[in-house]
């Protein structure tokens, strides 16, 4: 019985197969919950190594604190179903289930994938006070959360796509943890 249940996972009150362990400190399971390890490591990488890893608008977004503009990011009006996480690092960070259609550009969530997956801070660049969000592992610029989404936490976390790599649900090759990095997709 301990074999079966390390290569099992309770899911909704019965024994279903684990995903696949991804890239530490985090693991997703079947039931579509990201659970971080019990150690919690904050990654931390020179200018020159971000650079070197990120496009110029990942830099520019995540490491630079920057906006794409509205509409024009890969995932605004994504649908697909899986795990949002940080280009960055790989961190999980929001779940599709999580994701609504606000109408303003950007994706937007009700929540993140676990309450300490991102961290905020206050802000007030542009003549205002907003909240930013940002990678709770790497302290990558991810977008603001605000207090006007639907549901019973009525938050909308505005999320730049630049700042996301979407792990799609069956797809074996994002299954093992790899980061997007559209600097290596160029010709």
């Amino acid at each position: 019985m301990v074999e079966r249940l390390d290569q099992t996972a309770v899911q909704g009150g019965r024994i279903a197969p684990k995903a696949p362990r991804l890239s530490p400190p985090y693991s997703c399971l079947s039931d579509r919950t990201c659970k971080k390890d019990k150690q919690k490591m904050k990654i931390t990488k020179s200018d020159g190594e971000w650079k070197d890893k990120l496009t110029d608008e990942q830099y520019r977004v995540t490491r630079m604190k920057g906006t794409e503009r509205a509409f024009t990011g890969l995932y605004h009006d994504c649908k697909d179903a899986g795990v949002y996480r940080c280009v960055c690092c790989g961190a999980p960070l929001f779940h599709s289930d999580a994701k609504f259609d606000s109408g303003t550009g950007w994706p937007s969530f009700q929540e993140a994938v676990e309450p300490d997956a991102v961290e905020t801070t206050s802000d007030n660049s542009l003549f205002m006070h907003r909240t930013e969000v940002l990678c709770a592992t790497c302290d990558a610029h991810l977008g603001h959360v605000f207090d006007d989404g639907p549901g019973p936490s009525q938050k909308r976390f505005c999320i730049n796509s630049a700042a996301l790599n979407l792990e799609r649900e069956g797809d074996a090759a994002s299954q093992q943890g790899s980061v997007r990095n559209v600097r290596e997709e160029q010709p």
